[in-house]
């Protein structure tokens, strides 16, 4: 009798909040480092911001180098996703006096967030991960390149939604995202005391 294929979900749009984190100053340094140890330390930042994703409700959509992404949906997407940045950021300073004290490395996770709507569709065959398409997931990779280490970003639909759920946050009014024939996207970041100086 042969297997039937489990049922997937319909495609569908839905508004999202998409979350990148990055780990900042490993990746230059892993070309000095035994491999076992470059694959063992990116896993550990992997793990940690997987775990604060899934606790807080989202899903990771993909890992590449040192950068995962994730998605959240439902009525308190917004302050989920925010919950997980302070939580990555929270957990990754271990990790900073780990690598600096083990390797000599300079470390932080820089965070850009964006809600916006997505389509989520059903598995990618070849790589079976479900597939998230949409101008929220290029904007918020566009946010995360604004996030200077440690710190993180987030456009003015991921504020307003946290306002409108009575979550507050303290972040400071950036520059706005600017893209040409398009409204300017009001940003705002919540940044370190001393602001690092590397990228």
């Amino acid at each position: 009798m042969a297997a039937t294929k489990p049922a997937t979900a319909a495609p569908e749009r839905t508004p999202v909040v998409i979350l990148f984190a990055e780990a900042r100053g490993f990746t230059r340094m892993s070309e000095i480092l035994q491999p076992p140890v470059v694959l063992a330390q990116t896993c550990a930042f992997f793990a940690l911001a997987r775990a604060a994703v899934e606790r807080q409700g989202g899903t990771v959509r993909n890992v590449l180098n040192d950068t995962l992404m994730a998605s959240f949906a439902g009525g308190r997407h917004a302050q989920q996703a925010v919950q997980a940045a302070q939580e990555i950021q929270l957990e990754f300073a271990a990790v900073e006096d780990r690598w600096a004290r083990d390797f000599g490395i300079r470390a932080a996770v820089a965070i850009g967030l964006h809600a916006g709507d997505a389509v989520i569709g059903a598995a990618d065959e070849a790589s079976g991960a479900p597939l998230i398409i949409g101008d929220s997931v290029s904007i918020a990779e566009r946010l995360l390149h604004r996030a200077r280490a440690g710190e993180f970003v987030l456009s003015k639909p991921v504020m307003d939604a946290l306002a409108a759920g009575g979550f507050a946050l303290d972040a400071e009014a950036l520059p706005p995202l600017e893209i040409p024939r398009r409204e300017p996207i009001g940003l705002y970041g919540v940044l370190r005391d001393t602001r690092l100086d590397f990228t």
